[in-house]
């Protein structure tokens, strides 16, 4: 019994694709161009219309800087929470909620080294 194959890609990666595409200022003939597509198969795939063999969604997601990755079930919700701080920061630059740094994030000053001054 063959498993069921997705009529689409997931929306939510839908949407990734063509959001960091409109934040280059890329028009979906450009994005076609740098991954050898003819734009109106990059139309059917942002809009769930087809779904791209897994070489071309590698090819699209690291043109537009991006990437998959197979990560554990049990730490999406941890991956989430990572992607969402990011683009928080990306967007206004201003840390997590209420002004705290996430634990993973660098600072400039650790509270826990002693002051030299």
């Amino acid at each position: 019994m063959k498993p069921a194959r997705l009529d689409r890609l997931p929306k939510e990666l839908r949407q990734e694709i063509k959001t960091a595409r409109l934040k280059r200022g890329w028009s979906q003939l450009e994005l076609g161009k740098r991954v050898g597509l003819p734009q109106v198969h990059v139309s059917a795939i942002e809009t769930g219309k087809t779904v791209p063999r897994f070489d071309t969604l590698l090819d699209l997601v690291r043109v537009l800087d991006r990437d998959l990755v197979l990560v554990p079930r049990a730490l999406v919700p941890a991956v989430q929470a990572l992607i969402r701080d990011y683009r928080r920061q990306e967007e206004d630059g201003t840390p997590g909620e209420d002004g705290e740094q996430p634990l993973y994030s660098a600072s400039d000053s650790d509270p826990d080294e002693p002051d030299d001054g």
